[in-house]
């Protein structure tokens, strides 16, 4: 079974972020960068059901500038399997994103694709419910736990009232 995970590249969680001068947007001119903390949780959870033996490739994937390449190696020294970096100068929205992790899960043959909850730079959460539904697959959000047996996987996720499992 082969993991997709998508990691996007963010300004770091800990950085103090700048307004440009002209109110257009954030400065990020000497601004640490790194890979967005749920995405890296999302990689955590694919290696984990690596080591049990459930998933035998996880493949890291970005959609971004050259620079995107460090995040990339960072969760490939984290244990993922392969990258694959698209590169691109232009801002992805999320609907660019799902198509393009869409064309990927195919060409890779993913048989299940892993993500973070949310991207802490624009918080949009879209990206992967889009992705389930461009490949018409099952989807659970808000995931705490993932087991995969027999190719059916059980999630248990947070909610307002505790957990549910689907």
């Amino acid at each position: 079974m082969k993991a997709l995970v998508p990691i996007k590249r963010v300004v770091d969680y800990n950085v103090r972020i700048r307004v440009k001068g002209d109110g257009t947007g954030v400065d990020l001119n000497g601004v640490k960068m790194s890979v967005n903390p749920f995405d890296e949780i999302a990689n955590e959870a694919a290696l984990k059901l690596k080591e049990a033996g459930v998933i035998s490739e996880v493949v890291v994937v970005t959609i971004g500038t050259a620079k995107a390449e460090d995040q990339l190696r960072s969760e490939l020294a984290r244990g993922a399997d392969r990258g694959i970096h698209v590169v691109t100068d232009e801002e992805v929205q999320p609907l660019q994103a799902a198509r393009i992790l869409a064309e990927l899960v195919k060409r890779e043959s993913a048989d299940v694709v892993i993500a973070g909850k949310q991207a802490i730079d624009d918080d949009n959460n879209q990206t992967p419910q889009m992705l389930a539904t461009l490949l018409d697959w099952p989807q659970a959000t808000f995931a705490s736990d993932i087991k995969i047996d027999g190719g059916k996987a059980t999630v248990q996720r947070e909610i307002d009232a505790g957990a549910e499992t689907l």
